[in-house]
């Protein structure tokens, strides 16, 4: 039987799978951070008002951009102005195969699904899964304004079939992105059925009476697209389909996150990278102000940020090489402090000079059928603690007062009477490529220091990923610490 301890241990691991389980896009993972801050006491604000009046000292928010990217933060109450602020920066995108502007396709009887590959995804894996369909819808409500609903039809409607391998021999499989990644969603005959059309050109409005119709920009969107999959869309935002004016839709793999291995010391799911840092940063930072004086005598503010697009680069409003987390912090470089009058005219760039960001993306497990493909003495362990990335051509951010900085946290949660937090480090081989993370372009747009890190985890990129089970908590122990301990720690470690 299980013991307590061993159950208590894995318990933030269980919370993380409900978070992933419930975020196929960037959209609701968003939605899913949201519910947790709001149950924690946070409060949302728009970017778009003033927080001159809003936010104070000893006050929790939060606030987003395209309801793909978050950012949350707590005020200490004995901020000042130009005081420091403890970030955490993550990401909600993965890669993922998109439905395509034109999507109504089809081949030898069977009604296809165009799709666009996002990102750097492992594409042959995304073959004989059983995928739904989640994403935005733009649609028209009974006011006659325009609003966004979130859909997630949780139901394998698509799928990639593979070809037999006795049609094809292939030792690695290989196909074509572009004509040979569409998925089969029904067959065209038992449409035709459904719908009591004859043919597949007898299409909706195209008889005598419906001729002349109003002027439309673009092809109506059961044009676009097959209008079942429409029709689907159109009922989970509970509208009629005419109503459903376009959307951003993913595909996503049906199949639940779960615990796996003999001993359940595993996880297996999708969107480990980078759901899992998303789900510990705010787990971390809704720890750290747990108990109601936690801000009573901090001079900090303690912020999270969790970016849509960066396995795409970042380059877009929401991702993390907009303006948006410089914009957040030169607002919250001048708040008010309980304390009086405070010269405001350098406390952004006071702050930014004494603030850290930890950039919080998943890091490379050392996998066991691979081991020539990982530095001999660097190969980071699942379930042995978050890893530090270190690249000397700046790949990663990190340097050795943020490596003595996050060692000095970590000692500290075992301080405060949670367990210890081990660490690892990790660098890849030089006849290897290295990919990169928000931290590089974060510390440079912003001069603060910065320390890369992230839990091991095997499969990266792929649809199905593996991750460590203890590593949720571990990480979610070092984050906390790492809000509650920055400002009194950082003054200990001089650096100029």
């Amino acid at each position: 039987m299980t013991s307590g301890l061993t159950k208590n241990l894995k318990q933030p691991a269980l919370d993380f799978l409900s978070f992933v389980n419930a975020s196929p896009t960037p959209f609701h993972a968003v939605l899913s951070a949201k519910h947790l801050l709001t149950k924690a006491g946070f409060q949302e604000i728009k970017e778009k008002d003033s927080w001159a009046s809003t936010c104070r000292p000893g006050g929790k928010y939060y606030l987003t951009r395209n309801s793909s990217t978050i950012v949350a933060f707590a005020v200490g109450k004995k901020w000042k102005p130009g005081n420091p602020i403890a970030m955490i920066g993550a990401h909600t995108d993965s890669p993922v195969l998109r439905i395509k502007p034109v999507s109504n396709k089809s081949g030898e009887g069977y009604i296809q699904v165009g799709v666009e590959t996002y990102g750097g995804g492992i594409w042959h894996t995304w073959f004989d899964r059983d995928l739904g369909v989640a994403g935005r819808a733009m649609v028209r409500a009974n006011d006659g304004s325009i609003v966004q609903k979130l859909i997630k039809i949780d139901r394998p409607i698509l799928r990639i079939p593979t070809l037999a391998i006795h049609l094809e021999r292939q030792e690695n499989f290989s196909f074509n992105k572009e004509t040979q990644l569409f998925p089969i969603a029904g067959l065209i005959a038992a449409e035709l059925n459904r719908t009591g059309r004859t043919s597949a050109s007898d299409k909706e409005g195209a008889g005598p009476e419906n001729r002349i119709a109003e002027f439309s920009p673009l092809k109506a969107i059961t044009e676009r697209h097959h209008p079942h999959i429409v029709e689907l869309i159109a009922a989970e935002a509970g509208v009629k389909p005419n109503d459903v004016l376009d959307f951003e839709m993913i595909l996503f793999d049906t199949q639940k996150s779960t615990l796996g291995g003999l001993l359940e010391e595993f996880i297996f799911s999708p969107r480990l990278d980078n759901l899992n840092s998303s789900y510990c940063a705010t787990a971390g930072l809704i720890e750290s102000v747990a108990d109601d004086s936690a801000l009573d005598n901090e001079p900090i503010i303690r912020l999270i940020a969790l970016f849509d697009h960066e396995e795409i680069g970042s380059c877009t409003a929401q991702g993390a090489d907009s303006n948006i987390l410089p914009a957040i912090i030169r607002r919250l470089s001048v708040l008010p402090s309980t304390s009086g009058d405070v010269d405001t005219s350098t406390a952004y760039e006071q702050t930014l000079s004494t603030s850290f960001l930890l950039s919080a993306d998943m890091a490379h497990g050392v996998h066991p059928n691979w081991s020539a493909k990982y530095e001999s003495d660097h190969r980071p362990e699942i379930n042995k603690g978050p890893v530090i990335k270190i690249n000397a051509n700046a790949r990663y951010a990190t340097n050795s007062p943020g490596v003595v900085l996050l060692q000095e946290v970590a000692r500290k949660a075992a301080e405060d009477g949670d367990e210890g937090v081990p660490l690892q480090l990790f660098v890849v081989r030089n006849d290897s490529s290295c990919g990169s993370t928000i931290g590089p372009m974060l510390s440079a747009a912003l001069g603060a220091r910065t320390l890369d890190l992230g839990n091991p985890q095997l499969s990266m990129h792929s649809i199905r990923e593996t991750g460590g089970t203890y590593d949720v908590g571990h990480s979610i122990r070092l984050f906390k610490s790492f809000f509650k301990h920055y400002g009194s720690t950082s003054q200990t470690i001089f650096v100029d």
